[in-house]
């Protein structure tokens, strides 16, 4: 795959998305970089995770979620050693920011996975008993005046929303009560846009300080976070970050602050990346145009990682 000879790359490690277990299974079982690490991650968790996965149902588990760590950091091993020079910039959007910390060398990939099994603990359990009823809705093909129109008539009705996520000029994601969502859902297709996914557990809105705070101390409390080897671009706000403590604050901003992809967009173009190097499934923000009308994308997937492999020149 040839995604430009003269362009500086960057590796994106993107967000999490429903992944149904059988569109990832053959990949954990028969790529190599998959199989050490997910012997890795089981002498960790103290079970097997290729099983509990296989076995829970759910998008969001424990389980799902340090597969997902997994898979996306199987997919860069692999990747990467197909470049004629490595990524100058890393990014690693929402959930992805686990993934991105590990690439770059904040945390090795034994405290990623205690990690990502802790803070899913603690997701599970907050939202078992507060905020049940919120949910963050995505909408697509929603121009910014579209949204403010609809999101007018939430605040005339007196209801409560934060804008989580920024992803492009026509798609956001907002968090609310899941009964505005409906209603929301409504007016937006009649207004011509397209709502997507509903996403549990809710993300990205400060009114999970509580939660951010918990796993602070919790999880976080027991780690050290080191320099980044890689320079890695906040996903909140697009600045570059170089200190193991920008990287440990990063994290725990997402659970309280929106996600701003064309921020991050702007810090890299700035920077003369030309070429995003996506490791994960991602079908969100490498999709987008923001992103496709600056940036050369190669998107390295479980499926696309299982074909016989090319040499990425950048």
């Amino acid at each position: 795959m040839d995604i430009g000879r003269n362009a500086e790359s960057a590796i994106v490690f993107p967000g999490m998305g429903p992944t149904a277990f059988g569109d990832v299974a053959k990949f954990m079982v028969v790529n190599s970089h998959a199989r050490k690490l997910l012997a890795e991650a089981d002498a960790v968790l103290g079970y097997s995770l290729f099983d509990r996965y296989r076995e829970t149902p759910g998008d969001y588990t424990e389980f799902a979620q340090v597969a997902f760590l997994v898979n996306c950091l199987a997919l860069a091993e692999g990747a990467t050693g197909t470049l004629d020079a490595p990524p100058r910039l890393c990014v690693g959007p929402s959930f992805g920011g686990k993934a991105a910390a590990v690439h770059v060398g904040s945390l090795t990939f034994a405290e990623a996975v205690w990690m990502t099994s802790r803070w899913a603990r603690c997701l599970d359990e907050y939202f078992a008993v507060e905020q049940r009823d919120v949910v963050t809705q995505s909408f697509a093909r929603t121009p910014e005046p579209v949204l403010a129109e609809a999101l007018a008539e939430l605040d005339a009705r007196g209801e409560w929303y934060e804008l989580s996520c920024y992803v492009d000029d026509d798609f956001y994601l907002v968090t609310l009560h899941e009964d505005s969502a409906e209603a929301l859902r409504k007016r937006l297709r009649s207004m011509g846009g397209l709502p997507l996914y509903a996403m549990r557990p809710p993300m990205h809105a400060s009114v999970f300080g509580p939660l951010r705070d918990r796993v602070e101390e919790e999880v976080f409390g027991r780690l050290a976070f080191a320099d980044p080897a890689v320079a890695v671009v906040a996903d909140q706000d697009g600045s570059v970050l170089r200190t193991g403590a920008q990287i440990r604050d990063m994290l725990l901003a997402g659970f309280v602050r929106p996600v701003r992809w064309p921020r991050v967009v702007e810090t890299l173009r700035d920077n003369g990346i030309g070429t995003l190097l996506v490791c994960g499934q991602d079908s969100m923000f490498t999709r987008v145009g923001c992103t496709t009308r600056n940036f050369e994308v190669a998107a390295v997937n479980p499926r696309t990682a299982l074909r016989p492999r090319r040499r990425i020149a950048s």
